[in-house]
Formats: structure tokens, C-alpha cells, sequence
């Protein structure tokens, strides 16, 4: 699929929509203390950025933001369609936001998933990700996996 990924205001109705299904998604697999997910106000602040994936068409697949912290960057709210998956859209999206994260001099890119989300655990092993240690506000968590990836330049 052809998608153009670009920040757009995380109040957007397709953005709210996809963070809903997120939310939904995650509330399935794991009890509320092991999910760890910003709501909308808090991808407001101004260290956040938000995306989302739309084709050609300006239909919205997926969305993720990245958080600029104090040594390293963050993924966060990474979703795409289950309809809409196997298609790149979750590589470019990935991608978008590492380049937001290298071009600002961030030199790693860590985020936290869960044990019962194999595709996106897949995905970001092709991506380059690797396992490390609970970072930043995280606590040691049974359903919690840590990644992070250097980045280029």
C-alpha cells in the first residue's frame, strides 16, 4: 500500500478513532496496571510528536508518536488497522519517527510492548530492535518487553 505518513493533531477524529481501537485491542490482552498508554492529553505535550499513516485515497491505517526524553527517544502509541497490516504500513510509520528522533540528534530509540503482541514484536526484531532493561518510569512488569535500536547519524 502507498501511504504518506506526516504529523497531524493528535485530536484529529481519525487520530482519536485509532487510539480508541489501540486501547480496545490492548484492554483484551492485559489488565489496566500492565498497560501503560498515553491518552490524548498527554501526547499533547510539547516533548510529543504524533503521526499518522494515510494512503492515497487520505484514509487513516495506523498512527505513532514519539516522545523526545532526556537521553533517548520513545515509540508510543504504534498502531495499524488489523485490516490494514502486512502492508509497510507499520515499517513506515516506524521509520517517519526514527527520522524525527535522528534529525534532532537522539541517538537511540527505546519503546515498550507487550509479551502477547507477536506481529509487533516481529516486526520490530526486522527492524532492529533489541531487547534491553525497564527504562524511564517503567517498572518491572511480567507482560512487559523493552526494545531499543541505535540510530543512524
Amino acid at each position: 500500500m502507498n501511504c504518506t505518513v506526516a504529523i497531524e493533531p493528535v485530536d484529529h477524529p481519525d487520530a482519536v478513532a485509532l487510539i480508541g481501537e489501540l486501547d480496545g485491542h490492548l484492554a483484551q490482552l492485559y489488565p489496566p496496571e500492565s498497560r501503560f498508554g498515553l491518552d490524548v492529553a498527554a501526547l499533547r505535550l510539547p516533548h510529543i510528536r504524533f503521526a499518522l499513516a494515510r494512503d492515497e485515497h487520505g484514509l487513516a491505517h495506523g498512527c505513532g508518536g514519539v516522545a523526545f526524553l532526556d537521553g533517548y527517544a520513545e515509540l508510543k502509541r504504534m498502531f495499524v488497522r488489523p485490516a490494514s497490516r502486512g502492508r509497510g504500513i507499520a515499517q513506515a510509520l516506524v521509520r517517519f519517527l526514527e527520522d524525527l528522533a535522528a534529525g534532532r540528534g537522539y541517538d537511540v530509540m527505546r519503546l515498550e510492548t507487550g509479551i502477547r503482541q507477536h506481529e509487533a514484536l516481529a516486526l520490530y526484531a526486522r527492524l532492529g530492535y533489541a531487547r534491553c532493561g525497564p527504562f524511564g518510569a517503567y517498572p518491572p512488569n511480567d507482560t512487559s518487553v523493552y526494545l531499543e535500536r541505535r540510530l543512524a547519524g
